[in-house]
């Protein structure tokens, strides 16, 4: 498979499965069966309930995906923008 037949995205985890398998919620209401990729496994990278991660999809299985990255949604961002924390 192409990385141009890819789909990507955004979710949420909502749950942790045995066998380093996450359940994660998309935007769009689905949830979709994800394990971590190969790059993001290696570098010991802790995905948790509550993480924000994208995710690549197969065009021709849409349950199931890779973690591609990790980003924390539970951070609390400043509302000022001024890029402190």
């Amino acid at each position: 498979m192409a990385n141009d037949d890819s789909i990507k995205a955004e979710g949420i985890v909502i749950d942790a499965l045995p066998g380093a398998n996450f359940k994660v919620q998309l935007p769009n209401g689905y949830v979709v069966t994800a394990y971590m990729a190969g790059k993001v496994y290696k570098s010991r990278t802790r995905v948790v309930v509550g993480d924000k991660v994208t995710v690549v999809l197969s065009p021709y299985d849409l349950s199931h995906g890779r973690i591609i990255w990790r980003g924390d949604a539970r951070k609390p961002t400043n509302p000022s923008g001024n890029g402190e924390n």
